[in-house]
């Protein structure tokens, strides 16, 4: 569910896959990291891939995202686009039977700030951006085993690093500034490692899983002559799937991701729904 594939679409092919999450988070953290609260929030949000094969070892696409947050006991937010991915995905090696060199490509996703994140006003639940421009390189790759019973197991494992510039901050914001702020923010680099599963219980069922170790540095907010240090924070995630396709271009994803509490990280669940759809 959350690692992408390594392979690359075929030159002229298109992929449209829509993903709706429901993101139900238990407590919340204040700026300096600390534990300030059990109150529930739900983000509901949508982000989806749009990629295009313009050769056979080169794909490029766009990710549009969005969603809306309600709180328990707290200001609900309106419905807004997020930030928007611009990506490109370049194959290096392709997986054949019998050899060890897996299936291998580079990928390089470049995120625009096109949501809010700061001028929230008195609700800083509108904000759905993180206000800067950032990059994230990823290493992916994808093997094949096939079982005794003679079903393929697709193996993942997915390496990213993610880097990000300045975001200019006025007022409210999602870095926990307030009404009266103007600086910055310097959000902290972050890096993924997701390995991944899937195992074919038939040619239309498929059993899937995710284990994703996440680290997010610290966040730098300067401005009104002081500076706060966001601490850094580090998650491990789980994300068991099930799919269903009902022709080879065609099918549904239902998954759940679950983040037990971390260090800096609440717990949260999310239960989600993708469509996957190759033309």
């Amino acid at each position: 569910m959350l690692a992408p594939s390594a392979g690359t679409l075929p030159h002229g092919h298109i992929l449209v896959e829509p993903y709706f999450f429901d993101v139900a988070q238990y407590g919340s953290y204040d700026r300096n990291g600390k534990l300030t609260g059990t109150s529930h929030s739900n983000f509901f949000g949508n982000l989806t891939y749009f990629i295009y094969g313009l050769t056979d070892r080169l794909s490029v696409g766009v990710i549009p995202t969005g969603g809306y947050t309600t709180v328990e006991g707290g200001p609900n937010s309106g419905l807004d686009f997020g930030d928007l991915g611009v990506l490109a995905q370049y194959r290096i090696a392709q997986f054949h039977p019998g050899r060890f060199t897996p299936t291998t490509s580079i990928a390089i996703q470049e995120t625009l700030p096109t949501g809010r994140y700061d001028n929230l006003g008195s609700n800083p639940n509108n904000g759905v951006g993180a206000g800067a421009y950032s990059t994230k390189v990823s290493l992916y790759t994808q093997s094949y085993a096939w079982m005794p019973n003679g079903r393929i197991l697709r193996l993942r494992l997915n390496l990213s690093d993610v880097f990000s510039g300045d975001a200019r901050v006025d007022g409210t914001s999602v870095y926990g500034t307030l009404s009266s702020f103007q600086g910055t923010a310097k959000p902290g680099g972050s890096v993924t490692i997701d390995a991944a599963g899937e195992y074919s219980l038939t040619r239309n069922w498929v059993l899937a899983s995710d284990i994703v170790y996440g680290y997010t540095g610290t966040t730098l907010v300067s401005g009104n002559g002081t500076a706060t240090i966001l601490s850094d924070s580090h998650s491990l995630a789980f994300a068991p799937a099930l799919e269903y396709n009902w022709t080879a271009n065609s099918g549904i994803l239902f998954g759940l991701r679950m983040f037990p509490a971390g260090r800096n990280t609440s717990a949260s669940i999310t239960p989600a729904i993708a469509i996957n759809m190759v033309r």
